[in-house]
């Protein structure tokens, strides 16, 4: 039935599928909220969960469920997209008949496997509202609408890696406590400690970004690591969703070999909880269909015009600027693009050989193909 709702193109005002969406997203996002109040124990984020308020919570999918409710009724009345009004009606009916926004939470153990459904619900509804408005406000391709093709596929994958955020810091974890638990030093964690914050914040996200560069250069110079990466640069539009097309064993790794050298060199938690958020939305705003000119420091922070160069199919772009926050890291070792006109032409991988979907995607790796030009 989604199938049928769902057709690629502009969102025009008066046609219902801009309310009808808006509805169906809110109810929906509701639904899985209404799951995590049940089940806390195993679909909420434990590092999420002691720092959000579920007060506030509540009266945000008090006002979710309502609007949703609302919008869905719009399309009825106005005999506009009437299978969108339904399928919204649908997740509100059943996000109430389960309890709402009313459902008790008590105690539980908090030391259980866990899926992110929450830091989905909280990650998609906030960077749908920042930036597709950051889009249309500032867009680099003005024509490029919202529900751009292969849109659905991104989709699957940001539901998917968020939802996978607890197996992924879990193999992460242990992977750097057993194998570089030796190389812990208590001086250089005390020096570390001494130094002033933002300091440590700058020296932390340089050391993740010197590590996932040399990651990333592996990535693309490494015949077999490529059919992993290739995932990620397959995507043909760029915008807010397209950074979240990733297969998920490369994801693990990166996050491992990142990890490392934070957990070594012993950074406080209050540093890396705010690098955490830089690194969000950083990766976001660089995938963004955004066009922002910020002169001069463009040589010294990655921007989107930067990263929409690595992604380009461009002859001049192949392996090159592999910064992830910082865009000097490239100039000095003489892999940014150069004198080079101010955007690429095409996104994706030469000879687009990657399948659409999510899970043909996941699989592609394991499959021979003779068409990676290698």
């Amino acid at each position: 039935m989604l199938n049928k709702l769902v057709k690629e193109g502009e969102l025009r005002l008066g046609e219902g599928r801009i309310s009808g969406y808006i509805a169906c997203l809110l109810s929906f996002l509701s639904l899985l909220g209404v799951l995590a109040f049940h089940f806390p124990e195993y679909l909420t984020t434990p590092e999420l969960r002691q720092n959000y308020s579920v007060s506030l919570l509540r009266q945000i999918m008090f006002f979710a469920l309502v609007i949703s409710g609302s919008l869905g009724l719009l399309n009825f009345v106005r005999k506009k997209n009437k299978r969108l009004g339904m399928l919204a009606w649908l997740f509100v009916i059943i996000a109430i008949a389960l309890g709402g926004h009313r459902v008790e939470v008590g105690d539980f153990d908090d030391n259980t496997p866990y899926l992110g459904l929450d830091w989905f619900i909280l990650d998609l509804l906030g960077s749908t509202l920042i930036f597709v408005f950051i889009e249309k406000l500032f867009p680099h391709r003005s024509k490029q609408v919202i529900l751009r093709p292969e849109w659905q596929g991104d989709l699957n994958h940001f539901f998917v890696n968020h939802l996978a955020v607890g197996f992924v810091l879990l193999v992460a974890n242990r992977f750097v406590h057993e194998a570089f638990g030796w190389a812990i030093s208590t001086d250089i964690q005390g020096f570390i400690s001494s130094l002033p914050f933002l300091l440590q914040l700058f020296f932390i996200i340089l050391v993740a970004d010197l590590v996932q560069y040399m990651a990333h250069r592996a990535y693309h110079e490494v015949p077999f690591l490529w059919r992993f990466h290739a995932v990620h640069h397959s995507a043909k539009h760029m915008d807010w969703l397209a950074g979240s097309r990733q297969h998920i064993l490369e994801l693990i790794i990166t996050r491992c070999l990142v990890l490392t050298p934070i957990f070594v060199l012993g950074f406080p938690e209050e540093v890396i909880g705010l690098y955490v958020i830089i690194v969000g939305l950083q990766a976001v705003f660089n995938h963004a269909n955004v066009q922002i000119n910020l002169g001069w420091l463009r040589y010294i922070i990655v921007l989107p015009q930067f990263h929409h160069w690595h992604h380009s199919s461009d002859s001049a772009a192949i392996d090159r600027n592999y910064a992830a926050h910082f865009s000097f890291i490239d100039y000095l070792l003489g892999t940014a693009v150069r004198d080079q006109k101010e955007w690429p032409d095409e996104y994706g991988v030469v000879g687009d050989y990657m399948p659409e979907g999510m899970l043909k995607q996941q699989a592609f790796p394991f499959k021979k193909v003779d068409k990676l030009g290698m």
